[in-house]
């Protein structure tokens, strides 16, 4: 293997990682709704846990875009909608599984002495997650859908300038699109919110995100400083034409 061929790889790998360990986080941690007002005594509003990291999926994305094209990002994207699909089965099933009594019996209080149901509090958690997965997975290929064709759109169109552009710009669309569709399903279709809550709460989601794609434009910028330095000017410039050329046959 060449030497160019090596650092493509492993490039991919390391960025494929990255970007799949946090979208299969951020679906986990997804379920609980924290309040904003209450953690910083400003802003009030409410967020899903899974968006604080949400961040870093789309800047995983875009630099993924950059190096590997469209294409690239569809595959990690596809991959990771099917391993979210796995965990979630996994997940499922164990909660059908029966409790040990002994489990139920030490932990049949919380630490106030409160009566507490442990089996019934991990049901409870877990298979609210299945509603979020299925809202997730429809968001997030429509999201990566519209952020990749987006991004090469913008791209092609400014002739490979202003990266915070492209980047920036694919990804206010791409989570507009996102933070309304994964409420809506999970909470709404398949939950117990009102249509006044999901608005409520996605509106804030997608304004964070807002905020955390324009703060985090410098990331960009540093990735693309030590990812150019690893692969060397040429094989840097070789891997961009290879990106732009795949997205337009």
């Amino acid at each position: 293997m060449s030497s160019f061929a090596h650092k493509k790889q492993q490039l991919y790998l390391v960025l494929s990682s990255i970007f799949l360990v946090n979208a299969l986080l951020a679906e986990i941690i997804g379920v609980k709704i924290f309040s904003v007002a209450k953690l910083a005594g400003f802003l009030p509003g409410e967020l899903t846990a899974g968006v604080l990291i949400w961040p870093v999926v789309f800047v995983t994305t875009d630099i993924i875009n950059e190096y590997f094209g469209k294409e690239g990002v569809l595959r990690v994207s596809y991959l990771t909608m099917g391993l979210i699909l796995f965990a979630f089965g996994v997940i499922y099933l164990t909660t059908k599984l029966p409790p040990a009594d002994f489990w139920l019996d030490v932990n049949k209080a919380d630490p106030q002495g409160r009566p507490f149901d442990i089996d019934f509090a991990y049901q409870s958690i877990f298979r609210q997650g299945l509603g979020i997965i299925t809202g997730s997975i429809v968001a997030f290929i429509i999201g990566q859908l519209l952020d990749a064709s987006i991004f090469q759109a913008i791209r092609r169109a400014t002739g490979g300038r202003h990266v915070w552009l492209r980047a920036t710009g694919s990804t206010l669309v791409s989570q507009l699109v996102d933070s309304f569709v994964v409420l809506y399903v999970a909470f709404y279709v398949f939950g117990n919110w009102s249509l006044a809550q999901v608005v409520s709460v996605a509106n804030f989601n997608y304004w964070y995100k807002f905020a955390a794609a324009i703060l985090l434009t410098p990331v960009l910028y540093i990735a693309h400083y030590f990812i150019d330095r690893y692969l060397g000017p040429v094989d840097t410039l070789e891997l961009q034409h290879e990106a732009v050329d795949d997205d337009s046959v």
